[in-house]
């Protein structure tokens, strides 16, 4: 018996119309990027294990995926790690590759290896698939595309606001209006940690305080309290969880609950910047919103942090994050290089376009025209119009058999194709052809010229 075919949970396969959405929306970030002044790069599916392990913390190395090395690959291996099933010791020795978790890090590897030839600030985009052997759900697979921006190089703070203004002109572009990008700032949760006196506790404090829109502010507290922050702490930065107001007014309130933390002020300082630096820019399709309890990726980031929210009628995660990261290349030994980057979630995006019926009409159709095929010489006379129409940008193709005209007609509905050309002995006796809308019904003869011109993209 034939075994049932199947791929791997938390892959897809995509469909024509699918491919046609997925490619509408990365071409809409594409041009946006080019239009901010990222040249694209790209980098090999699989890294050195030793690149990627010990970059994303034990949680991220986890989920990394491992490449077993050609041939023997236990011929390596330690007798006794195997016999201890110490699978840590063991992988390190067996799978010296591993596919891609994410395009930062390999987009660090990058910049150190090439440095001698790259023009700083270097401003990089890159939209490549990446892995990780997470638990398959909505919205989140085993296989996805990342879409970032980096500029790295430069810790001008006019970077950030360049990424903001990135961030609405595409999803203006995808006419997705009611987007929130959100904004921290590294320095704030740092500021918050030093005021409350629990500097050592920093990641255990903002690790709890980034779950707050999932399990509430006493499900936050509660989980401080596990970690070993005490009740007295916590009563001193009880103002953060009902700050209110728009971006000023957060200003506000933050600079009294930090007024004694240097690099709480410091934070604040750069967010006053980026305020500013936007007061005149008219926003399109976004909301800038200050979220104090934002801290995605705490220990990747030094100073802007960013998240993009969806629209509230759609119950979905993030739809795109970053933020600035003073020394990341310093993991492969090129220090004070820092930068700023950005990602799009290509998939959320596509789930939230769908949700919305927001892709465009178009998209279901990647054929303009089918001529139909009545016989050697009919198609042999189409294939003038063909040759024609394509060298014009038009999207053309002949059905392949000399089939019942139904049975065409049929396939062209089908395939979503709106238009079919006819010839048979009258049009080429007058050396016309018959063209007819499906979605009208109306049909008419026309000559060769008449008929580009209707086409011309």
């Amino acid at each position: 018996m034939a075994q049932k075919p199947s791929i791997p949970k938390g892959t897809r396969d995509f469909s024509s119309v699918e491919v046609a959405k997925r490619e509408y929306i990365i071409n809409t970030i594409k041009t946006n990027f080019k239009r901010f002044g990222f040249q694209p790069i790209e980098t090999p599916s699989f890294e050195k294990s030793s690149t990627l392990l010990g970059k994303y913390g034990e949680e991220g190395d986890r989920l990394i995926f491992k490449i077993l090395n050609s041939g023997d690959y236990l011929k390596k291996a330690n007798d006794e790690d195997l016999s201890n099933k110490d699978s840590a010791k063991v992988s390190s020795s067996i799978a010296q590759k591993a596919l891609k978790y994410d395009l930062t890090v390999p987009f660090a590897r990058y910049v150190v290896q090439h440095q001698h030839g790259l023009v700083f600030p270097f401003k990089r985009y890159q939209i490549q698939p990446v892995w990780r052997a997470d638990r398959p759900q909505k919205g989140r697979f085993r296989e996805f595309v990342q879409c970032d921006a980096d500029v790295i190089g430069s810790d001008s703070l006019w970077q950030e606001v360049d990424f903001i203004q990135l961030y609405d002109q595409v999803f203006k572009g995808l006419k997705l209006d009611g987007v929130t990008i959100k904004m921290n700032n590294r320095k704030i949760l740092s500021g918050f940690a030093e005021v409350i006196g629990e500097q050592d506790k920093l990641i255990d404090f903002t690790v709890a305080l980034d779950k707050l829109d999932k399990i509430g502010e006493q499900g936050v507290k509660d989980e401080m309290l596990e970690k070993g922050i005490s009740t007295e702490a916590l009563q001193k930065i009880q103002p953060i969880f009902s700050l209110s107001g728009d971006f000023n007014e957060k200003i506000k309130q933050l600079k009294s609950i930090l007024s004694s933390s240097e690099i709480g002020l410091k934070g604040i300082e750069e967010l006053e910047f980026l305020n500013n630096a936007l007061s005149d820019y008219q926003f399109k399709s976004s909301t800038l919103d200050l979220d104090v309890t934002l801290a995605r990726g705490l220990n990747y980031y030094t100073g802007a942090i960013f998240e993009v929210a969806a629209p509230n009628q759609v119950k979905l995660g993030s739809i795109g994050g970053g933020g600035r990261y003073d020394d990341l290349t310093g993991i492969f030994g090129l220090k004070n290089m820092s930068g700023v980057g950005i990602s799009f979630g290509l998939d959320r995006i596509y789930l939230v376009l769908e949700e919305l019926n927001l892709f465009p009409e178009t998209l279901k159709t990647s054929t303009d025209l089918l001529c139909l095929n009545f016989g050697f010489e009919e198609s042999k006379y189409m294939m003038r119009a063909i040759n024609r129409l394509r060298l014009a940008g038009v999207n053309v193709e002949l059905y392949p058999d000399q089939a019942k005209f139904k049975k065409q007609m049929q396939y062209a509905e089908k395939r979503h194709i709106n238009h079919v050309l006819i010839a048979g002995e009258s049009e080429m006796a007058e050396d016309k052809f018959s063209l007819k809308n499906l979605a009208t019904g109306d049909q008419n003869n026309l000559t060769l010229d008449e008929l580009l011109n209707i086409f011309k993209p």
